[in-house]
């Protein structure tokens, strides 16, 4: 079976590939992960503020600002012990993994601001990554930060990016925008080269006993996609980026739905931290006999068949979906 597809201008044996996730940490892995049929590599992301604070580590060495900080480093454990992997650790991790693997290799940047530390991008180029994923972080709790602001400046950190690189760019979008359309539409005439269906938001939680908030990394499951099915019927054949979905897929159904609905790459992070690389091999045969199963000649045939591009009216449409759903309760 033909499962061939293009993401970020790479032609790929299929679309299915780890999402970033500290799995790409360790070589070992990646390895196993490509061994397991891994069509793509996204690495494990780069935070903004571990750039900053390395940064502010020089700038105090050499001048002696022994006090400046940046407030959101103060959050950060001191040494920034959260991530086994420094900013330039990060650098020879691409180039390691580029030499180790014969699949494109993804970096991921992750921040919220524009700022120097996205010169980082252009580093990671030159150490070898195939194109970079910019996953935009942010939850706003200023009363006085406007979701207009926020879709501003995640056009202006792409801009900066793809000035500086000459590698494809996708953005790794929150679903919360208040028009997800529109924004990736801005996106996608800002040249954008991919855009990646959702950011995961966690939710911590509160030990009311001991009055501390209880951070835990909660997988996803599959009722997860829905949000993400939606977006991408809505956005495929309407924006001349690559459209990747992440977060609930776990079944060969569900990479089937995604794949409908537009998505020309299919991240895997929970089910594969859950069951292991292998998962990666049983959805990309799971797929391919779904498809023969059902007659389809290629991947290709299948992709973006169940999109909106040929509804006269998604909004109408939209709308009677609610209504129906309102009246499908049956005690």
């Amino acid at each position: 079976m033909d499962l061939k597809t293009t993401y970020l201008g790479c032609e790929l044996a299929h679309p299915f590939m780890p999402g970033a996730s500290m799995m790409s940490e360790e070589l070992d892995t990646v390895r196993k992960l490509e061994d397991a049929g891994a069509s793509a590599i996204v690495l494990h992301s780069l935070f903004e503020e571990q750039i900053v604070a390395e940064q502010l580590a020089t700038l105090a060495a050499v001048e002696g600002h022994t006090n400046t900080n940046a407030e959101s480093l103060s959050f950060f454990p001191s040494g920034m012990e959260l991530f086994r992997l420094g900013p330039e650790e990060y650098l020879e991790h691409i180039a390691k993994v580029k030499a180790a693997v014969n699949v494109p290799v993804i970096a991921s940047l992750n921040g919220k601001s524009k700022g120097g530390w996205l010169d980082y991008a252009k580093l990671m180029e030159n150490a070898g990554a195939d194109a970079l994923e910019l996953n935009v972080y942010y939850l706003a709790t200023d009363l006085d930060v406007t979701g207009l602001s926020i879709r501003n400046e995640t056009m202006e950190m792409l801009a900066a990016v793809k000035a500086g690189v000459k590698i494809p760019v996708a953005v790794k979008l929150s679903p919360f925008y208040t028009s997800v359309a529109n924004t990736a539409k801005d996106l996608d005439e800002a040249g954008v080269d991919g855009l990646v269906l959702f950011n995961r938001f966690y939710q911590p939680d509160i030990d009311v006993e001991e009055l501390e908030v209880v951070r835990s990394l909660r997988l996803s499951d599959s009722s997860e996609l829905l949000l993400r099915l939606r977006w991408l019927a809505v956005l495929s054949g309407r924006v001349k980026a690559s459209l990747a979905v992440t977060g609930g897929v776990h079944t060969v159904l569900d990479a089937v739905k995604a794949i409908m609905c537009g998505a020309h790459a299919v991240q895997m992070v929970s089910a594969l931290l859950q069951n292991g690389p292998d998962t990666l091999k049983s959805i990309i045969s799971g797929v391919s006999e779904w498809l023969e199963a059902h007659e389809y000649e290629s991947l290709a045939q299948m992709q973006g068949s169940m999109s909106l591009l040929r509804c006269p009216d998604g909004d109408a449409y939209e709308r009677a979906n609610y209504a129906h759903v309102l009246r499908s309760w049956r005690h």
